[in-house]
Formats: C-alpha cells, sequence, structure tokens
C-alpha cells in the first residue's frame, strides 16, 4: 500500500537529526520525501547526504512557511500521505499500523497515532505534555497486543497526520491562504473532512514519540486569539464540540485499558 511519508524542516538540527535516524532504521525502504523550507542552519543540508538514495528531498527556494510546505508534500503523491513533524520519533513497525488502519477503516479522511505530547491523543495523560517513553520499540511491541478500535476524534493532531488518498480527492489540500504559516490548518481540514462524510481516527495500536515545538519555532508559529478566530470564522461550531468532546472523554476507557497493560511508560 502506497504510502509517502513527507516531513516539513525549517531549521531544528538536533530533533531533525534524531528522527531521521529513527526513519533510516525502520523506513529506509519506504517513500520519504523531505522538504527544506529555506532553513538558515547549514547543517540541514549536510544530513539530507546521510539518507538511502532512494528518498526523495525538496529545497524550497524561499521560506514559505509550514502549511505551504505541507502541501507541496502532500501535491507530491497521489495516494496517502503522512506529514511528520520533524520534531518526532518512530519506532518499530509504526507504518504498517496506519496501513492496516486504511484497510479496516471505511471512509477514512486522517488518521493520528497515540503520542506523549498529542493534546487529545497523548498517552499516559490526555491533553498533558508527557515525557518522551525511554524504551519506544518496547512500548511500539507491547501496545501490537492491542486490538485496535479505530475510535473517530472530532480533530487530527498535525505532529504525525495520515491524509488519505480518498480526503485529498474529495477535500484537497490545508487552506494556505486562511491559515498562513501555520496553527489551526489541521483543525479545518479535520472539519472539511467530516462534512464529506469521512472519519478523522486515531490508530490506537501506534504510538509516535513527538518532543515537541521545535521545527518552525523561529518564526514565533503559537496558537493564539488571532489563530483561533480564523479558525471559528469557517468553523463556528469547533470551540464548542472540542470542549464537549473533552467533558465526555470518550477516550478515557481506552487509555486507561492500554496504559494499564504498557509498562514502558
Amino acid at each position: 500500500m502506497d504510502i509517502q511519508i513527507v516531513v516539513p524542516i525549517y531549521n531544528a538540527f538536533e530533533v531533525t537529526a534524531q528522527l531521521l535516524k529513527t526513519l533510516i532504521k525502520y523506513n529506509s525502504d519506504d517513500d520519504v520525501l523531505l522538504i527544506d523550507d529555506a532553513s538558515t542552519d547549514s547543517r540541514i543540508k549536510d544530513l539530507f547526504q546521510e539518507i538511502p538514495p532512494h528518498w526523495q528531498t525538496h529545497c524550497n527556494p524561499h521560506n514559505l512557511g509550514f502549511v505551504k510546505t505541507a502541501n507541496i508534500g502532500l501535491r507530491a503523491s497521489t495516494g496517502h500521505s503522512i506529514l511528520l513533524n520533524s520534531d518526532t520519533l518512530v519506532s518499530n513497525d509504526w507504518l504498517n499500523r496506519f496501513r492496516q488502519a486504511i484497510e479496516h477503516v471505511s471512509a477514512l479522511g486522517t488518521a493520528t497515532p497515540w503520542s506523549n505530547n498529542a493534546e487529545i491523543c497523548s498517552l499516559p495523560m490526555t491533553l498533558v505534555n508527557n515525557p518522551v517513553p525511554p524504551e519506544l520499540d518496547e512500548l511500539a511491541n507491547q501496545l501490537r497486543t492491542h486490538q485496535p478500535q479505530y475510535p473517530v476524534i472530532p480533530t487530527a493532531v498535525g505532529f504525525c497526520m495520515l491524509i488519505t488518498a480518498q480526503a485529498k480527492q474529495k477535500v484537497g489540500y490545508f487552506d494556505e491562504s486562511t491559515f498562513g504559516k501555520g496553527y489551526g490548518e489541521e483543525n479545518d481540514y479535520s472539519l472539511r473532512v467530516e462534512h464529506a462524510g469521512m472519519k478523522n481516527i486515531i490508530v490506537d495500536n501506534c504510538f509516535v514519540a513527538h518532543i515537541g515545538n521545535q521545527s518552525f519555532q523561529e518564526l514565533s508559529l503559537r496558537p493564539n486569539e488571532e489563530t483561533m478566530q480564523r479558525l471559528l470564522a469557517k468553523h463556528p461550531e469547533y470551540l464548542v464540540k472540542i470542549q464537549k468532546f473533552i467533558e465526555k472523554d470518550p477516550l478515557r476507557q481506552l487509555r486507561e485499558s492500554i496504559v494499564a497493560k504498557i509498562s514502558a511508560f
């Protein structure tokens, strides 16, 4: 099954180097596209010399920001794409679990794995920046015993976000004109996916670590009142929808059952 891994990069050399090390270890034979958004750190280009020869690279001639850079990556393949932040760490068999989700979930639009730092998709505690687990491979192996339920969620979380080929065809791409340099684009996209009759889910037998707020941080990209107002202008129902989800916490029992089985946290 064709899934292209797309990694937008802007500086953050140390975490990018860590991610590429894990991608080379676990995904050296897969389709990977690295996009440098005109990094000012010259060491980023040095990293590109160490990757498998069939991986693709693209360097923006000038800085475009995350949303436009992500769209370049999404348009690079007509198949499924996973947008993967450069401040993440992958582990054994993670990509196969996305493939399984695509096979088992009808009308799939987006999918997000669990992570230590992923808002509503955080483990072991939700809505918390949990520490990066010290033994990611052991955690991945233990999660393999979990029978996935693929619960529907109101929004994907952009640190690691599958966008299916079907979603590209029906919904298109991120809204560059509204969300500019970034923040809010994945929420908008997820709501558009839902409006198109497709699903946003958690791949609940997969975990991708997220260090958080590293790449693109020099551009001062942070959620604030302005970014929220842009989102609410398009989707006035968004805030109430998320608040109700958080209050009901439909993932609580699932989280607790998974955490009870896993000693690697």
